[in-house]
């Protein structure tokens, strides 16, 4: 994802970020270089060099930090980044299991009922075009039970 345009402002101590679908806050205190009020932030600019999915600060001191877009979907839990955050982990989980099951890459494949390369587009990290339910199926081929958790998020309040 790309960012289109970041802006920052001192006084709720957060960056702006803006995407191609929604604006995003990211604030200072998630940051590794964090500004002050002695040591405030300069100029904030959409790094190119990073592709433009960063973007970089730099403190009155010369200090410079970088966040990529990740970190700000991730910080707001981005629907789509979670889910995409779910596909890598299961992903990995099935090459691994892939890896160490008995089973022949051919055997798999007739077992899910899928052709050579769904089967390998399942297996790539990268894919995000592929769905939850498909790795769940190769899971369970794999003789892996997944089990999801739903927990309440820590440090959010209670509406009264």
């Amino acid at each position: 994802m790309k960012i289109r345009n970041v802006k920052h402002d001192n006084r709720k101590k957060a960056f702006e970020v803006a995407t191609a679908r929604k604006r995003y806050g990211f604030p200072y205190a998630r940051l590794e270089v964090r500004p002050s009020r002695e040591n405030p932030i300069r100029r904030v600019y959409v790094d190119e060099e990073l592709g433009r999915e960063a973007f970089t600060y730099e403190l009155q001191s010369g200090e410079q930090g970088t966040v990529h877009i990740d970190h700000v979907l991730e910080y707001n839990r981005d629907p789509r980044a979670m889910r995409d955050l779910l596909l890598y982990k299961l992903t990995l989980v099935a090459q691994e299991r892939v890896r160490s099951s008995p089973l022949s890459a051919r055997e798999l494949i007739r077992r899910l009922g899928t052709s050579p390369a769904q089967f390998y587009r399942l297996l790539d990290q990268t894919n995000y075009t592929k769905s939850v339910d498909q790795l769940l199926t190769l899971l369970s081929v794999l003789d892996c039970d997944v089990d999801l958790v739903v927990k309440k998020r820590r440090g959010r309040l209670e509406p009264v």
